[in-house]
């Protein structure tokens, strides 16, 4: 009885009151909102979400160079590590806005939907920045933000801080013969605790990603914080066409790129595509330069448009015969990079993360535009089309080949998904939430793994050797690879198209293997596989990297000994006992199988002491790139890579 009255208590504690009035209802004014939920806004206080504010002020800028009236955008990051953004565009409206009864400088920083996007009457006709909030947002957000806009021969200043309070009012500080908006801001640490520190690679990337996105706009990005100053420009006036010869210029291409423009209802389209001869698909879309991660209608209509046509030019040119099947959407994206970019005045996304566009017309728009387009490049480019379609027939014969393989599998009562016997030692925990599975680099360490592991929520995997490198294989060498197959069974997702997450057996997927070259491998091998068959898992934050010591240190005088993740630990221990003339005895681990049961639990698998690095996707096409150039056919592309990153090697065995 004591329990339970207890137990009442604690609820007592957390109970609001019973009085429930007008007075409990909190009106938040201004932007105090955004400092009160930023996540609403941003998504997360974390890194990610630091870079987002950079986007949004960026976005206005570019979304001027889209109206027609900015050809260069710089971004500065200061010593200080405050953001500069300067345009040259038209610079924000600066009279006293009738609705406010403020400069409109202000009212755009400081009133969230406040904006020129929103539909007839607005100042853009398509735009990044649907809601109107960007500005203001960053502005609460920040410690101290700065605008300077030069309009009509003269130059305004203002300045907000602690979260958007105005500071000094819109005036006009002087003359000038330029034109544009000039943006400071300053991140609030209160707010982003975890860190105020730009990533300088970070920035380049997404920075690049919109001047391929947008024909000849001039982006340069300057750091203060090194001298001297880094500088990036980035100017493509082939826009997504170059951008398409960037993501494939560590592959085997079969053609020059494939581009097509044209406008329809109103929607302006922009197609680039080129297959090369490796297996796996890039494609990606855009609207209104924000990249639309799910895809959409845009995306669907050019999928549909590719597949029918390369079937139209196929049973016309009789390499497909009447009685065969036609080729599968996934046989005609094998191989395939492609770049899709709409430019839309009314944009609708599916949920609030504008990563999935909805828009049925832009799907008529793309597939009038495409079909007449790609039509006509196939009539009048016959070697392009029987290239393609070569490369196409390869792809449906492998396919049907893995497809026949799993069935006869199947009819034979051996079903090579299935035979985990001996390998997968399960937990007995069904909760997939709570449970992890740990891919383990051979059987000695497999064993020492399931002695130790906590046997409720850890599985355990050994793998035999090394995987098949996927990068360089079809789809039906992958899926007859026993390795792979027994990974997709325990699993329990399906793969590719078919991958359904909400099936996933284990919510950690940790790759532990040793801290030497061929575990940076093993992991390199798995981490393709992941990327490539099974992306929602990487893109949905469920793949881990362990972490073992790489050493082991005894000091006489204390009874327990030190596990050491690096070699600048190593070296602050032996500085640290050197004081007291005590010598560290060192043994450095070449293996997991050299530890026992209990030293790779407390290490490594022990959720309370043990470090995990979770892998995501920042940039989809980057990584893209970075898996063809790591793991690729092409040779070259790796060997520069090794010389430029040679330096920064550690713990090299030799």
């Amino acid at each position: 009885m004591s329990e339970v009255l207890n137990q009442e208590e604690g609820l007592d504690k957390i109970k609001a009151s019973e009085k429930y009035t007008e007075d409990n209802i909190q009106v938040l004014e201004g932007l105090e909102a955004v400092r009160k939920r930023p996540g609403m806004y941003i998504g997360t206080t974390s890194e990610r979400g630091l870079h987002h504010l950079v986007w949004e002020i960026v976005d206005n800028a570019i979304d001027e160079s889209l109206a027609g009236y900015c050809t260069e955008v710089n971004v500065i990051v200061t010593a200080k590590d405050e953001i500069i953004v300067k345009d040259n565009g038209r610079g924000i409206p600066v009279g006293k806005h009738p609705k406010t009864g403020i400069s409109t400088v202000e009212t755009v920083y400081t009133v969230l939907h406040a904006g020129g996007k929103f539909g007839e009457g607005g100042g853009y006709k398509v735009s990044g920045g649907l809601h109107g909030v960007g500005a203001s947002v960053v502005n609460a957000l920040s410690e101290y933000v700065e605008v300077r806009v030069c309009k009509d021969g003269k130059e305004y200043f203002t300045r907000f801080e602690n979260g958007g309070h105005v500071v000094v009012p819109l005036q006009e500080v002087g003359t000038t013969s330029e034109r544009g908006t000039a943006v400071m801001f300053k991140p609030d640490g209160a707010i982003f605790q975890e860190t105020t520190v730009f990533n300088y690679d970070t920035l380049r990337e997404h920075l690049k990603q919109s001047a391929f996105l947008n024909k000849g706009l001039k982006i340069t990005l300057t750091d203060e914080r090194v001298e001297p100053n880094k500088i990036d420009e980035f100017k493509y006036d082939g826009g997504i066409k170059e951008y398409v010869e960037f993501l494939n210029n560590n592959k085997k291409v079969l053609h020059e790129v494939v581009y097509t423009e044209g406008n329809n209802a109103g929607i302006y389209t922009e197609i680039a595509f080129q297959y090369n001869d490796g297996y796996t698909a890039g494609v990606y879309s855009y609207c209104n330069n924000i990249n639309t991660h799910e895809g959409g209608m845009h995306e669907d209509a050019f999928r549909y448009t590719l597949n029918r046509l390369i079937n139209l030019y196929a049973r016309n040119l009789k390499i497909l015969k009447e009685k065969d099947e036609p080729f599968t959407s996934e046989d005609t994206r094998e191989g395939l990079t492609a770049i899709i970019s709409v430019r839309h005045p009314n944009p609708q996304y599916e949920g609030q993360t504008k990563t999935k566009l909805g828009n049925s017309d832009a799907k008529k728009a793309v597939n009038a535009i495409f079909s007449e387009k790609l039509d006509r490049f196939f009539k009048e480019n016959p070697d392009v089309v029987k290239t393609i379609i070569d490369k196409v027939v390869l792809a449906s014969r492998a396919r049907v080949a893995a497809r026949k393989a799993r069935e006869a599998t199947r009819k034979s009562g051996i079903d090579m998904l299935s035979d985990t016997t001996g390998k997968l030692a399960d937990c007995s925990s069904r909760d997939a939430t709570l449970n992890e599975l740990y891919i383990v680099e051979g059987d000695s360490a497999g064993g020492s793994a399931k002695q130790g592991r906590d046997r409720e929520h850890q599985a355990i995997l050994p793998l035999r050797g090394k995987i098949l490198n996927v990068e360089k294989a079809r789809q039906d060498r992958v899926f007859d690879n026993a390795e792979i197959s027994t990974m997709i069974k325990a699993l329990g997702a399906g793969i590719q198209d078919n991958m359904d997450l909400s099936k996933l057996n284990y919510h950690k997927v940790v790759i532990m293997t040793d801290a030497d070259v061929d575990g940076a491998h093993i992991q390199i091998l798995l981490l393709t596989f992941f990327y490539r068959y099974m992306k929602p898992l990487v893109e949905q934050g469920h793949v881990y990297i362990a972490c073992p010591p790489l050493y082991q240190a005894k000091v006489k005088s204390v009874k327990e000994p030190f596990y050491l993740y690096s070699d600048a630990e190593l070296e602050k221990l032996k500085l640290e006992y050197a004081k007291y003339n005590e010598k560290v005895e060192i043994q450095r681990y070449k293996g997991l199988g050299e530890m026992d049961f209990n030293q790779l639990w407390e290490t490594t698998m022990n959720p309370k002491n043990r470090t995990l690095l979770q892998v995501n996707v920042g940039d989809a096409m980057e990584a893209d790139r970075t898996f063809s150039m790591l793991m690729g056919e092409d040779v070259e592309p790796r060997r520069v890579f090794i010389q430029e990153n040679a330096t920064f090697v550690e713990n090299l065995d030799i």
